[in-house]
């Protein structure tokens, strides 16, 4: 077996050095070759091939600089947004991850000779946020993706919708309480002093059981110790219809707050549906909904004719499968319009609060052009919906 063979040790040694980093001082950039020691690298710079690639670099030595300076911002930065994405990192950390791979573009072949340099060049051209610390320099990534920048505003305005309308509903309910409060200020009771214009004007209590039933039969009958035999039964006679008329009045009182809660809570309750009428986009296309094209640029052939939205590009833009010949057409929302079915068939609401439920058909308005539904699907399965709009719902396929 000779000594340059696959198996020996010297090959199976010199395959586990070279595995490895190699020291950067014998790493040739222009040929991206790593050399073991200093004897090889120096018969490598003796080399032919390196000859020849010097006498490249010598011609333009700017344009091989700019492009390593380039390939080592690039994936500097691709490395920084993908391992640490926005988050306020070391330099130094991003820097030794980025030298764990064997083919990197060494920095001394770069515009920058050193680290610190790189990252006040990425705070000057707006890249990364950097600042310096006791610890060392600090950089963060500014993420400026079209995509992220669209999510991050949709997701603002979303959060800003919700305390609108956190802030529309306290207020409503905060002039309930104010106006509950002052219906019962207006309804506050008055106190009189107790007069009397008779002085010698007997007090008579209807009993259903006993002799003496009213001050006539008290004075013709001449006892004086009627009244006295009757007293205590009258007392509590007295005070169980006072107890009861309490009651009563308790009970009407409950009654009539628990009315005035009601009445505010369908308020809210109509205020939300409201709001759920109103929550409308300017795209209602759906897959697997029927509708009816509207448009005579296709000529007549296509005119009032029925197909099946088979796809949806771009929110927009809908590509239309025809019942009748099976014909596809691309289509844009403008040129289409809704079917209604008739009462008892499927539908699904493609606009509104409701929007993407499927449902049933009730019934029809046909002055006001709206309809009643029942809803089919999702958490709220079983709610009867009234007036909502032709334009809000189409046939199933």
């Amino acid at each position: 077996m000779g000594k340059s063979d696959f198996l020996t040790p010297k090959a199976i040694a010199n395959r586990i050095k070279s595995k490895g980093l190699q020291k950067l001082r014998w790493y040739c950039q222009m040929c991206q070759k790593q050399c073991r020691d200093e004897n090889g690298f120096k018969c490598h710079c003796m080399s032919e091939s390196h000859q020849r690639q010097l006498l490249l670099a010598s011609e333009n030595p700017q344009q091989f600089m700019d492009y390593f300076s380039e390939e080592f911002r690039n994936d500097f930065l691709e490395l920084l947004r993908r391992r640490f994405g926005t988050k306020r990192v070391h330099n130094n950390i991003v820097y030794n991850e980025y030298i764990s791979h064997r083919e990197h573009i060494h920095m001394n072949a770069t515009q920058w000779e050193t680290l610190t340099d790189f990252t006040k060049w990425l705070g000057r051209e707006g890249l990364c946020k950097v600042d310096e610390t006791p610890k060392g320099w600090y950089i963060q990534y500014i993420d400026r993706d079209p995509e992220t920048i669209r999510r991050q505003l949709e997701l603002e305005k979303k959060k800003k919708q919700d305390l609108d309308d956190e802030e529309k509903t306290a207020k409503f309910i905060e002039q309930q309480v104010r106006r509950g409060l002052e219906g019962k200020e207006q309804e506050a009771p008055v106190f009189t002093e107790l007069s009397r214009e008779n002085e010698e004007e007997k007090v008579a209590f209807n009993l259903n059981k006993g002799a003496c039933s009213s001050a006539v039969s008290a004075s013709s009958s001449k006892d004086p110790n009627c009244w006295l035999a009757l007293g205590p039964s009258a007392l509590k006679t007295v005070g169980s219809a006072a107890s009861l008329k309490r009651k009563e009045s308790s009970h009407s009182s409950a009654q009539s707050r628990a009315k005035k809660k009601k009445s505010a809570l369908d308020e809210i309750m109509e205020i939300e549906e409201e709001k759920k009428r109103t929550a409308r986009t300017d795209y209602w296309l759906q897959p697997e909904i029927i509708v009816k094209i509207i448009t005579r640029k296709l000529g007549e052939k296509y005119h009032k004719k029925k197909g099946i939205v088979k796809e949806v590009i771009d929110k927009y833009t809908a590509v239309v499968k025809m019942l009748d010949s099976g014909e596809k057409l691309k289509l844009d929302q403008t040129h289409l319009e809704t079917v209604i079915p008739a009462p008892g068939k499927r539908i699904l609401v493609l606009n509104g609060g409701y929007r993407g439920n499927e449902g049933t058909l009730e019934s029809i308005n046909e002055k006001t052009f709206s309809a009643t539904i029942v809803i089919e699907t999702g958490p709220l399965k079983g709610r009867r919906v009234e007036r909502i709009q032709y334009e809000d719902i189409s046939k199933l396929a």
